[in-house]
Parts: structure tokens; C-alpha cells; sequence
């Protein structure tokens, strides 16, 4: 097991050695130093193929000046958070430098579907009182926090390390279209309460959520997330002192919500978030691939100097005021070279 976490000093030695360009490196919550792109391991088949490419992405995209690394429990059936885990002990880097997030909540299977999913569910949560069977929504998901802290226990076995740096609660506007609102509210609540436990036994280094479509609805929609209930949450679980520190949603040039929608009391969830003090990670930053094929002209010629598509989508998120870190998934070294160029490349003014 690596010991130890993401520290402001051992990230600012990661800064200094990328030599970067000025404005790759953002100093975010906790003091940590941020590249401005991190690599995502989502997509891929469940196979020792994907996970060798999975880990070769990730030690090269450390070499290349990027240190936030992102992954969840439920990605390719727990083998990316493996491949990840692989690969930094492949690495060679020290592990202060750099900045490990990963979530829970989607119930994950062990490497591969199950033939009998019910029956996974079963022998794994349900019999050893990880879970009651009203505790899952939607068939998949949970916040109760006995499975979560399990969850984070099994991930800490999965990337090898100690502590996880940033441990997101994974969408939890799925709980929203299945529980009245003041339930969601008290179970938000309740799972922010074993974070904060977490946080106090060094599992975790501070928590956030992880989101899909919770920040990016009309403020009337059924499972908007008001950012200040989840705030009210983390402050009801850890009193003024809470370590909810970090917020994940989509944010590209076609879903641009989180910088145009008022839908956080009159205000964009990024000048909400900025008032918070919370570092905000932009995921989907090309849109699984879709925006790099599809620029128009009239946007390549406002984003000049970079050589493809897939760095011009990626200029655009990591340059939008607010947003500390924009998140593409490499699953290819090529990849990782094309996209990691950036790091060269002074971000938009």
C-alpha cells in the first residue's frame, strides 16, 4: 500500500518538475497544486487489455505534467480503480504529488457482470448487513453509510493507497426521482456523516459529490441539487469545520450549464461554488469523444494554435473561470500525448 496523500508541498514539487506552461497548475482547496487536465478512466471493455492500456495511459500522463487522476468503484466492474492502482505503483512517483479522487454509490460489481446480478447483490451487501434492500434505489445506487464506508475501504484496496484524496458521493440526484425530498436530504446527510468519519480515520483526505445531471437542471426540476442544501448537509455532519471541499460535473462547449445557468438561487453553480470556497472538476470535457470530431469553424478560429479538435474542447474547459481541473478519459498513451500537450499551452484569458 502506498502510504500518505496529496500534500501542498509534494504537488508543488509535481508544479515545479512538469515545467509547465504559466496557468497549467491551479492551486485549489486544501492548498494542492492541480494540472488543469486530469486523466478519467471510465470507458472500456471489461478486459486485461483495456486495464494494461488503462495503466500505461496513466504513468504517462504522470510523466507529462498531470497529476489529478480520476476513477469510481463502478468503472469497468472495479478494474479501472485497479489499473489506476497499478499504475502508480509502476509510476515511480511519490504519492503527495499526486491527486487521487474516486466515488462511490453505484453498486459495483467484481471485475465482470455477474451472471445473476440479484444474487451478487445478495451474498455481497444484503447477507452481511452492508445494505437492507430499502437503502438501494433504482436497482443500482445507495448512500447508506455502512456500504459506503465499505466502499471506500474496497477502493483503498483496489488503487493501493492509504488515503484517497478526493471521494465523491456518485450522482446522488438518482436517489431524487425514487425519495421525497426530505428523505434525500436526511440521507445526504447521513452519508456525509461517515465521510466526515473517514476523513477522521485518514481514509479519506475530504469527500464531494459527483454528478451528472443534479447541477445542470432548471432549479423547478424534480432532481435539481441546490447547492445549498448539499452545503446545509455537509455543515449538519461536520459542523462549520465539514471537509466537503470538491464538486464534479459535466461542463464542455455543448453542456455549458454550470457557467450559464441560474439555477443556484439566481446565480451559475460556478459562482456559487467559487463563493463556497469549492474546487470544481469538469467532467466529460469532450463529451466521450463527440467533441473532437465535431468543432466548428467559427470556434477553431477563436481557439488558435492548437493542432486538434480534441485540444481545442479541452482549451475551452480548463480555461473557463471556476473551473479547476478539466477531466477527458485516456484510455491510450496517444491519447494522453495529444491531449497532455496542453500542458505546454498557456490556457485562455
Amino acid at each position: 500500500m502506498l502510504t500518505g496523500r496529496a500534500t501542498p508541498e509534494g504537488t508543488a514539487r509535481f508544479r515545479d518538475a512538469a515545467a509547465a506552461a504559466p496557468g497549467h497548475f491551479r492551486q485549489a482547496a486544501e492548498s494542492l497544486w492541480l494540472s488543469s487536465i486530469g486523466i478519467g478512466t471510465y470507458l472500456g471493455r471489461d478486459d486485461a487489455a483495456t486495464d494494461a492500456l488503462y495503466a500505461a495511459s496513466v504513468r504517462r500522463a504522470l510523466q507529462l505534467g498531470l497529476n489529478v487522476v480520476d476513477t469510481a468503484i463502478n468503472y469497468r466492474n472495479q478494474r479501472s480503480e485497479r489499473a489506476v492502482g497499478a499504475a502508480l505503483r509502476e509510476s515511480g512517483r511519490q504519492r503527495d504529488g499526486i491527486v487521487l479522487c474516486t466515488k462511490g454509490g453505484y453498486i459495483a460489481f467484481d471485475g465482470a457482470r455477474p451472471h445473476d446480478a440479484r444474487a451478487y447483490v445478495e451474498a455481497s451487501f444484503l447477507r452481511p448487513g452492508l445494505l437492507t434492500a430499502d437503502e438501494i434505489v433504482a436497482g443500482c445506487h445507495s448512500m447508506a453509510p455502512r456500504y459506503l464506508s465499505d466502499q471506500i475501504d474496497r477502493s483503498r484496496r483496489n488503487l493501493g493507497v492509504d488515503c484517497i484524496d478526493v471521494y465523491y458521493v456518485h450522482n446522488p440526484e438518482t436517489q431524487l426521482g425514487e425519495v421525497p425530498r426530505p428523505e434525500f436530504r436526511r440521507r445526504l446527510r447521513d452519508a456525509f456523516e461517515a465521510l466526515e468519519r473517514a476523513c477522521d480515520e485518514r481514509r479519506i483526505a475530504c469527500y464531494g459529490v459527483a454528478t451528472w445531471n443534479g447541477f445542470r437542471l432548471e432549479a423547478d426540476d424534480d432532481e435539481c441539487l441546490p447547492l445549498a442544501d448539499v452545503l446545509q448537509a455537509a455543515q449538519d455532519a461536520g459542523g462549520a469545520r465539514h471537509r466537503f471541499r470538491a464538486l464534479q460535473l459535466p461542463f464542455n462547449l455543448e453542456m455549458d450549464e454550470a457557467a450559464t445557468l441560474r439555477n443556484q438561487g439566481n446565480r451559475t453553480l460556478l459562482d456559487a461554488a467559487g463563493d463556497a470556497g469549492l474546487t470544481v472538476f469538469a467532467s466529460a470535457s469532450v463529451l466521450q469523444g463527440r467533441l473532437a470530431l465535431q468543432i466548428s469553424e467559427s470556434l477553431q478560429g477563436a481557439l488558435q494554435g492548437l493542432r486538434t479538435d480534441a485540444q481545442r474542447a479541452l482549451q475551452f474547459a480548463r480555461s473557463a473561470p471556476g473551473i479547476a481541473c478539466a477531466l477527458v478519459g485516456m484510455k491510450t498513451p496517444a491519447h494522453v500525448d495529444e491531449n497532455a500537450a496542453l500542458a505546454k499551452v498557456v490556457p485562455l484569458p
